[in-house]
């Protein structure tokens, strides 16, 4: 467990690129084995998580680097490319699935050995499912928008997979062929809202969206803790870019205060404020009290 506390996100893509080519391989068998459109369709998938997570690496690379010139807020909001290019993966995939199975289901054909292609099917989405979790759990920890959308659209093709898994077993007993075309169509839609969810999330962090309500509550608290030193607060700002949390707020001092006294208050408000949301960058602007001016 504390193995897992230690990885950094970018071992984590490392990991998920690798189950990435192993779930390929045993889907393509499986696929290959059977004939199965709805095999084909998850196997697909599975490609789109390689490039994916090969994506994701290079933006949570490129999100790590130091604040330059150019980029004097960092690089964080790299991540946020990550989610929106794994979504738009998602779309084609979808729309190449839906495809391929329209034609398959005006024109079924006999599936083999399905019994062994389930067998692979059901193997790599164990797979899918342990890194999806882990996935998951690094993204809370290390507030990383693309592990969680890694997370994400692991989970999807779990649940692709499961279904895929159930209409075949169904095909197989009632010998209606028709049902792997309708599987493969049904996966290709629930991915699709998968891919609508990553693109959205990730236009709505380009687009500067405000923090959590409850670490705007926290930083409130944390500022009202001042106020029986004379000191108030207004125009409160935060955003996120990746794993980076901004905070923004006009502190407002008594206007007898000197420069020294107002320096030393911002500096230990901005403490406080990382205090209760950590490694935040906090920005203070000092204004008089207008009630005392």
């Amino acid at each position: 467990m504390r193995f897992f506390e230690n990885m950094e996100a970018r071992h984590y893509f490392w990991m998920s690129t690798a189950a990435a080519v192993v779930t390929i391989v045993l889907k393509t068998l499986a696929w290959w084995m059977t004939d199965s459109i709805s095999l084909l369709s998850d196997a697909m998938e599975s490609f789109v998580n390689l490039a994916g997570a090969s994506f994701a690496l290079w933006m949570i690379t490129i999100a790590k680097c130091p604040p330059d010139d150019e980029h004097p807020l960092g690089h964080g909001k790299a991540e946020y490319f990550s989610a929106g290019f794994e979504g738009v993966l998602i779309f084609g995939a979808a729309g190449a699935i839906i495809w391929s199975a329209v034609g398959r289901l005006f024109a079924p054909v006999p599936l083999e050995s399905i019994g062994i292609g389930l067998a692979f099917s059901v193997g790599s989405s164990l797979i899918n499912l342990g890194v999806a979790v882990s996935l998951g759990r690094a993204a809370v920890r290390l507030r990383s928008i693309a592990l969680e959308g890694s997370s994400r659209h692991l989970m999807t093709d779990v649940w692709t997979s499961a279904g895929v898994v159930v209409g075949l077993i169904l095909a197989g007993f009632t010998g209606w062929l028709w049902l792997d075309a309708v599987v493969a169509i049904l996966v290709g839609l629930h991915i699709l809202t998968e891919g609508w969810g990553l693109i959205r999330s990730s236009a709505h962090g380009l687009m500067d969206a405000a923090l959590p309500e409850e670490s705007i509550a926290a930083i409130e608290t944390t500022l009202r803790g001042f106020s029986e030193r004379g000191i108030a607060y207004a125009d409160l700002r935060t955003r996120r870019a990746g794993a980076e949390s901004f905070v923004y707020v006009d502190v407002l001092v008594p206007p007898d205060w000197s420069i020294v006294r107002t320096h030393d208050a911002l500096d230990e408000i901005e403490s406080a404020i990382r205090k209760a949301l950590p490694g935040a960058r906090v920005f203070t602007h000092p204004e008089p009290l207008p009630d005392a001016v």
